[in-house]
């Protein structure tokens, strides 16, 4: 029987990269997201390839959705928490609180609503590996990001705390902390303004969402007797959150 991986937020950047190199390693995926369309060019694309891939439209910000739709599938092997976004980037005084409920709902609570369901099915498998897509952010505030980086310390926190209370069940937990990745993820933040997202990796050579999927990938190939608790990813001109070194 092929083992079966979960990818949330899977429509574009680090989560579309996973979920073709994972059916690339022979997985069947079972994709999320909340565009069918995308949903439906990744199926296209990994059918092509002769993988097999199942698309889930729905929202992880609902418990209600998470339930509808997660609850019904079997068995998952591999579960990436990829959905996540930064919105806004500006003083605390000056942020807009939509902003603050998106981020919190699909970084914090997104995560541990799709959690909740899947650990369980892992716990009763006596197996599985979860994977929490977190960021430099969850360990190295910055100005400017104070609701994004609580929302990644919380992560982190999260991912520390979930693999003590799932070590006897035999579930795996890795948590993965990229730096500057190019993906939408500026465009989202910065509401669709293309030449400030671009500003964001002037200069740099980040890395990119495949290359996260290949530590992914890497992670979930491991020994059973052997886990990456941690993985700090960071681009060679990038050393932490306020140290960056731009090519003129």
């Amino acid at each position: 029987m092929k083992k079966q991986a979960l990818i949330t937020g899977a429509t574009s950047g680090i989560g579309r990269a996973t979920a073709l190199r994972l059916a690339a390693l022979g997985y069947d995926i079972v994709a999320t997201g909340r565009r069918a369309e995308r949903l439906d060019e990744l199926a296209a694309e990994i059918a092509r390839t002769g993988g097999s891939c199942r698309t889930l439209c729905f929202d992880v910000r609902s418990d209600a959705e998470c339930a509808r739709f997660l609850e019904p599938l079997e068995r998952i092997d591999v579960l990436v928490n990829n959905a996540g976004l930064a919105a806004g980037l500006e003083h605390i005084d000056c942020g807009d609180t939509a902003d603050w409920d998106a981020m919190i709902d699909t970084n914090v609570k997104g995560l541990l609503y799709v959690t909740r369901i899947v650990a369980r099915k892992m716990r009763s498998a006596g197996s599985g590996h979860i994977v929490n897509l977190g960021s430099i952010a969850g360990t190295e505030p910055y100005e400017n990001g104070a609701v994004y980086c609580a929302s990644k310390h919380a992560v982190h926190a999260i991912s520390q705390a979930m693999r003590a209370d799932l070590l006897a069940a035999g579930i795996k937990v890795t948590e993965i902390r990229p730096g500057m990745v190019e993906t939408e993820f500026s465009l989202v933040r910065f509401h669709g303004d293309r030449a400030k997202a671009d500003s964001t990796y002037a200069g740099v050579t980040p890395l990119t969402g495949a290359d996260i999927a290949e530590a992914i990938a890497w992670a979930v190939q491991l020994p059973p007797h052997m886990n990456v608790n941690d993985m700090v990813l960071m681009p060679a001109q990038q050393a932490g959150a306020y140290y960056t070194h731009r090519k003129k």
